[in-house]
């Protein structure tokens, strides 16, 4: 910036020296190709035939992935626009816990076609404008392609569970996971109108040891907890429960307050009133009838000794997210104070019981009538094996949980991406302007995910992509890639089949995502030396950035 001065030009410094900017097609450029580069980090893990990723952290502990978010968590990712990819896989994995590859590949596809047309001098509001038509577009298509689905529609729900599997190293016994994941579904789904689930009441605990296939669902509670008292019996049928938020011990003094003791019989009488107040504690629980005693907090080794005594089983320090799932799957209530606890705040279980899984020792709420909240306790023989087996069961339950909340299922394998490629290809047709290149590009950016799981599989992704939309020509609209014999086949037959809801939250938050980024013709980075700290991922020409 300069300004007229004695006939020359003075430069005016707005901005601390030694800061960085890149502005217009540099920028433009230099954000497109960071997208690329994070696109192009997740893309061989995409589908059946992916491959995973070893990540080693700073301190040496190794992830072995491919599981898309995870991937870009893990990674140290600097660069401002790349970062904005990383929110992508968040948004996707936070809004249907699944899909994450599929968004980020999308997202990084728009991108380099969206490059083509800068390129083409092509204003980037024009781009912008045309995406968002073919994102509403694409929408449309998907919601009217969709097949229904409902809480009843076992077979298809399990065919979910088991897409979302295929391809992680969980995969080998998928059959007996996915039948697992619809079961847990099914105890905690409210139905009504449609069915809600609340995927959080599904707690989920992991311990090493043994193999994949000992993974089972519990129907009630899991508690990483021991018995308190080794004279407290280690298993109650027909159990009555009590869950207290409340310190079965005696209050301390609060603040500066003391007690001033001067004489042997005040000490005995002090003694024996603690001594009362702790037998009041048990008196209450034991006429409440509970045979079970789970407690929020503290309980005193008095209280602990007369508890068994009495057969009473009872765990001390059980967290406050544990305690709500008991309370929705035993039928308790969190009882506060323990002077007004009654039966009528018991829950019950079929059986309590301590047992040892692997090294350490659990109690198991389980058997319970209608529980809300359930527990999957995931075994594996090593802890990268449990580790990847949990992924694959949370992609799981959260696929059939979303498509439960939409009711209705796509057909994989790129099918749904060919479908609407073709629709948005005739929809660009009854535009004469601009939009009709971004609808057009947009429609070519949805093919990459059949063209990658071609591609991963080893396959001519241009011979597949080509049958792809002969058959879809031919009104075959649930054709797609089997990956494993190399075919187009019926993907709906086949059973390998998405939550719709998938789909739609990949393409908005994709275009979202995208169209962001394509608005952005100024980067203004500060130096490290201007004190402000410049993100290292920021070049300052137009080279490509560092991405770890």
């Amino acid at each position: 910036m300069a300004n007229m001065n004695q006939g020359g030009y003075q430069p005016i410094l707005i901005l601390p020296e030694g800061t960085l900017r890149s502005k217009g097609k540099d920028a433009q450029a230099n954000n497109i190709a960071a997208a690329k580069a994070v696109a192009e980090t997740v893309k061989t893990t995409l589908g059946p035939k992916g491959m995973d990723k070893m990540l080693v952290d700073s301190l040496g502990d190794i992830t072995i992935t491919n599981d898309g978010v995870t991937i870009l968590e893990e990674m140290q990712i600097e660069h401002p626009a790349a970062k904005m990819m990383v929110e992508v896989a968040k948004a996707q994995n936070e809004a249907v816990g699944d899909g994450t590859t599929t968004a980020v590949v999308f997202a990084g596809e728009l991108l380099k076609r969206a490059g083509e047309l800068l390129e083409q001098d092509i204003h980037p509001i024009m781009i912008t404008k045309g995406f968002k038509l073919a994102k509403l577009k694409a929408l449309d298509v998907l919601e009217k392609y969709g097949t229904d689905v409902g809480i009843s529609d076992e077979k298809q729900l399990q065919q979910i569970a088991n897409t979302a599997m295929t391809g992680k190293s969980a995969e080998r016994a998928s059959d007996y996971l996915s039948d697992l994941a619809v079961r847990a579904i099914k105890r905690v789904a409210t139905v009504g109108d449609g069915s809600i689930v609340d995927t959080d009441n599904i707690k989920v605990e992991k311990k090493h040891g043994g193999s994949i296939s000992d993974t089972m669902l519990i129907d009630g509670i899991l508690i990483d907890k021991e018995v308190v008292h080794s004279g407290m019996p280690k298993a109650i049928k027909n159990a009555k429960i009590s869950l207290l938020d409340a310190a079965l011990e005696v209050k301390e003094l609060e603040g500066d307050a003391k007690i001033s003791i001067d004489s042997p019989e005040k000490m005995q009488a002090f003694l024996n009133e603690e001594d009362r107040m702790l037998r009041k504690m048990v008196d209450s629980i034991v006429k409440s009838g509970a045979t079970v005693v789970l407690c929020q907090k503290g309980i005193d080794d008095m209280v602990q000794h007369l508890l068994a005594k009495k057969g009473v089983l009872a765990a001390r320090r059980v967290k406050k997210s544990d305690m709500d799932k008991l309370a929705m799957a035993t039928g308790a209530k969190v009882v506060s104070s323990i002077e007004e606890l009654s039966s009528s705040d018991l829950g019950t279980a079929g059986n309590v019981e301590e047992r040892k899984v692997g090294t350490d020792r659990m109690i198991f709420v389980e058997k319970c009538r209608q529980p809300k909240a359930v527990t999957i306790l995931i075994r594996g023989g090593t802890e990268h094996v449990v580790d990847e087996v949990e992924r694959a069961l949370e992609d799981a339950v959260k696929d059939v949980a979303a498509a439960l909340e939409l009711g209705k299922l796509v057909p994989g394998g790129g099918a749904s991406e060919i479908e609407v490629s073709r629709a948005l290809r005739k929809y660009a047709d009854s535009f004469s302007g601009r939009e009709q290149l971004a609808i057009q590009a947009f429609a070519d950016a949805i093919e990459v995910i059949p063209r990658v799981l071609a591609e991963n599989a080893g396959l001519d992704p241009i011979d597949k992509l080509a049958l792809l939309r002969s058959e879809h020509d031919k009104g075959k609209k649930s054709y797609g890639l089997n990956v494993f014999s190399g075919r187009v086949v019926d993907m709906l037959r086949e059973g390998v089949v998405e939550p719709l809801k998938i789909k739609l939250q990949a393409i908005k938050s994709a275009t979202e995502a995208a169209e962001m980024i394509l608005r952005i013709d100024d980067i203004i980075a500060a130096s490290s030396d201007s004190g402000r700290g410049m993100p290292s991922g920021m070049p300052p020409g137009g080279g490509m950035p560092e991405m770890m």
